[in-house]
């Protein structure tokens, strides 16, 4: 048993040293998370930035980074301004007691300054803070000269003027790189303007630091030698150059021994910045080299140790930095891949959330159709409730006051209900019982039968109307929900397309604009958009297109490139003469087609009742259809063509053609009361699979054919505006190349009178045709009709033939085949 708890005594002190290490660990991470929120606060950043500012000078007595500072703070952040006060304060104290005194001059001074200035001027407080800063800089420092000297001298009246006007512009720069040191504002971009600001601003804080020595090295010369290296590994030699210039030109201003610094440091930050491919290796070597030439250059052998070691030393520090700063920096900083990824994850952001907008409407317009969808019981359900309460209304003006009304509503309810039934049924036409036993009957049943009767017919009418509302209703109430579907459709169809990812294609655009280069072709930029099969979408700028190379050379190096046949789909030649110009390149359908038309007027007149059309939809699909609208002349043109229109732009939204068409028909039904209809046929192609949709309403055959074949193809359904409730039969057909589809309306089918089969003769005469040619058959095909008819033209008559064809292109493509480079992939 001692052994036992013994054991048991050590498990448990292990699990107690356990939990106190793990409580130790998690106080040690609260420690580091709280330093670290600390020490990136913005009163920290205040403290630090205010002391060194407050002993910063240059050209040996100029201090003007206290009045920018102090002002810039009271206006941003008004409730640290004794932070402020105290910051300043402590660092002119580390500097010399007259440093002190001025500063708090010039404190008093802009304080009072402010106040006055605010109070008299209505103009905002930003706007005159520049103005204040350069009055009360000039007057706190003319001060301060007559307290220390008892007179004015004019050279250092001079250096006042000079002073008060760097306090101005600093004021300027600091008004727009204090407020990137806020948390609320760092999560944006930086234009380039605030870059330079900002690198103005570490400049002069680094100003404060002129004096100040690590085991005998300068910590000024380390500090900015690590900021240009930082820089420069994040922007590049655009910017480490930048940076260099600055921080090297403004301490120098505040120590003109070190003026050679401005060089070392413009130097090695361009370097450094062009070897940034070596990572931080490639940088800091970039410092190095610079170091040692122009230390070489500047101070000779004697002092080139020191300064090399001074690189050496920011090199370690910028090698120990976490990469997670160089990740922050570089978000900042345009042109940068975390900038662009930043960029792309805003605007990917925006995206969603407009997709999922749309997909709320889309959903919005499901649960209404749904909501429309949804019937109270219908009309047969309900046709027994209407009979009660119609027979009811009857029974109260014709039974209420009867004195056999409980002998025949109670004893005999059955039979009375039953007769009653049966004589509304009789009575829907003229109050009189055509059924000689259902009439005997009822004399028999009731001591009143005539009067009945007439009630009864009188009351038919209002119920009726109530039967035929109802039914309208439940119809209308029908369409509306197909049509709020078919909406709901399309919206949740382009929530789906925003939310698709828009592929990186970087890798074949070089590629793509490598090869057009290799073989002297001037290309200026290649943009893709899209590379799948059947969908590419290439924009290219290029010079001038004087003879057509867009056409002839590009788009047959692409069709080889990719794969595919490439045409131009779009051209905009450059405004100015050598420009350049913009050419949309994309793919070239599998199949064109090729469209005749003939047609003719009732009696040979002018306006015609029939009305054809052909235009693209998206996705690569191709309609025709021919309307014709009952009887002839004006009127009937107007409804036909109202009826393509509608289905032309009804169809180029998106939506089903099923719904498409049943919306269109519900319009023209509740357009007018007027008995006007017209009938559709119209065909579908897509032209990249040959797949066509036939919906025929109200319409004639098409006739197919292929070879030497020809074939009706048909489907029943009523011409458009007589119901508003219809089933729309679609029929599907494979096409193939060489198919040759004539569409037409009923006035060629009705024309040749005295043939018997009229399609039997209209397919004979297809098959004889010896052309191919689509305009030659329309023309041919509306001949013989009419010579078939006796030269008459009894009415409006339209013929609309189509050939299917395989699409070849006008250039063929042009090989770039190489060793080194073959096919582009379409995807990476």
């Amino acid at each position: 048993m001692s052994q036992w708890d013994g054991t048991i005594h050590s498990a448990k002190m292990v699990e107690s040293r356990q939990a106190t290490s793990l409580q130790k660990n998690a106080f040690f991470k609260r420690f580091a998370k709280h330093l670290t929120r600390w020490l990136t606060s913005w009163e920290m950043m205040c403290l630090v930035i205010g002391i060194l500012f407050g002993r910063a000078m240059i050209l040996s007595n100029l201090t003007p980074f206290i009045l920018p500072f102090f002002a810039t703070i009271i206006l941003l952040k008004p409730q640290r301004r004794f932070l402020a006060i105290v910051s300043l304060l402590v660092g002119a104290a580390t500097f010399s007691g007259w440093q002190t005194l001025f500063s708090l001059l010039a404190i008093f001074v802009y304080s009072v300054l402010r106040i006055a200035v605010v109070r008299m001027s209505k103009k905002e407080e930003a706007k005159l803070l520049p103005y204040i800063v350069l009055a009360a800089g000039l007057i706190s420092r003319l001060g301060f000269d007559v307290l220390r000297h008892g007179e004015l001298i004019p050279s250092l009246e001079l250096l006042a003027l000079v002073e008060a006007g760097l306090s101005y512009l600093l004021c300027l720069i600091f008004l727009q790189s204090l407020p990137l040191l806020s948390a609320g504002v760092r999560k944006r971009s930086l234009k380039n303007e605030e870059i330079i600001c900002f690198i103005i601003l570490m400049a002069s804080v680094l100003s404060g630091t002129i004096g100040w020595t690590f085991h005998g090295f300068a910590v000024d010369h380390i500090l900015s030698r690590y900021l240009v290296l930082v820089l420069a590994y994040v922007g590049g030699a655009a910017i480490g150059s930048t940076v260099g210039v600055v921080v090297g030109l403004i301490l120098s201003l505040a120590n003109v021994v070190g003026l050679y610094q401005m060089s070392l440091l413009a130097f090695s930050g361009l370097l450094g910045g062009l070897l940034k491919e070596g990572k931080k290796w490639g940088v800091g070597l970039g410092l190095i080299i610079g170091t040692l030439l122009i230390g070489l250059y500047g101070q000779g052998y004697e002092q080139l140790f020191g300064t090399t070691m001074e690189s050496v030393i920011a090199f370690v520090v910028f090698l120990l930095t976490p990469k997670a700063v160089f990740v922050k920096l570089s978000s900042f900083i345009p042109g940068t891949k975390e900038y662009q990824q930043q960029q792309q994850q805003y605007l990917r952001k925006v995206r969603d959330v407009t997709a999922n907008r749309v997909e709320q409407f889309s959903s919005l317009f499901k649960e209404l159709s749904s909501s429309f969808s949804h019937q109270s019981p219908t009309l047969n359900d309900g046709e027994e409730h209407q009979v009660d309460m119609f027979l009811s209304q009857v029974t109260e003006k014709s039974c209420q006051n009867c004195f056999k009304k409980e002998s025949c509503w109670i004893k005999n309810f059955d039979h009375t209900y039953h007769y009653m039934n049966e004589i509304m049924k009789e009575t829907q036409e003229e109050p009189t019982i055509q059924n000689a036993k259902l009439r005997r009957e009822w004399n028999h049943h009731c001591i009143k039968p005539d009067k009945v009767v007439d009630i009864i017919h009188e009351q038919q009418q209002n119920f009726q109307e109530k039967i035929r509302f109802k039914k309208t209703m439940q119809e209308s109430r029908k369409l509306v929900a197909d049509q709020l579907m078919g909406v709901s459709q399309v919206m949740g169809d382009f929530a789906k397309e925003m939310q698709k990812e828009r592929d990186t294609h970087q890798h074949q655009e070089e590629q793509i604009l490598y090869k057009l280069q290799e073989i002297g072709l001037d290309v200026e930029n290649v943009d893709i958009y899209n590379l799948e099969e059947g969908s590419v979408d290439i924009d290219m700028t290029i010079p001038v297109d004087y003879h057509g190379e867009a056409e002839k050379v590009i788009a047959p190096i692409l069709s080889d490139i990719l794969g595919e046949s490439i045409v131009v789909k779009k051209q905009v030649e450059a405004t100015i003469p050598n420009g350049y110009g913009q050419v949309t390149f994309g793919s070239a359908k599998a199949y064109v087609i090729e469209t005749g038309v003939a047609h003719t007027a009732k009696g040979g007149g002018w306006i015609s009742g029939d009305n054809y059309s052909t235009f693209e939809l998206g996705g690569g699909k191709y309609a025709l259809a021919i309307s014709d609208g009952m009887g002839n002349g004006e009127r009937a043109h107007v409804e036909s063509y109202e009826t393509l229109n509608l289905l032309s732009k009804v169809l180029k939204s998106g939506i089903d053609e099923t719904v498409a068409i049943k919306s269109i028909n519900s319009i023209l039904s509740l357009r007018s009361t007027d008995e006007i209809f017209s009938t559709l046929d119209l065909v579908m192609v897509d032209l990249q699979n040959a797949h066509a949709k036939f919906l025929k309403i109200g319409s004639n055959p098409s006739f197919l054919k292929r070879g030497n074949k020809v074939r009706m193809i048909e489907a029943g359904n009523l011409p458009m505006g007589i119901i508003q409730d219809f089933e729309v039969d679609v029929v599907d057909e494979e096409l193939k190349a060489g198919d040759i589809l004539v569409m037409m309306s009923d006035g060629i089918l009705e024309a040749p009178m005295h043939i018997g089969n009229t399609e039997i003769w209209i397919k004979r005469k297809i098959s004889e045709m010896k052309t191919e040619d689509p305009q030659g058959i329309a023309d041919v095909l509306l001949e013989e009709v009419i010579r078939a008819s006796d030269g008459r033209i009894e009415d409006d008559m339209t013929i609309v033939v189509s050939r299917l064809q395989h699409h070849i292109p006008k250039w063929s493509a042009i090989s770039t085949y190489s060793e080194h480079h073959g096919k582009i992939p379409k995807a990476q």
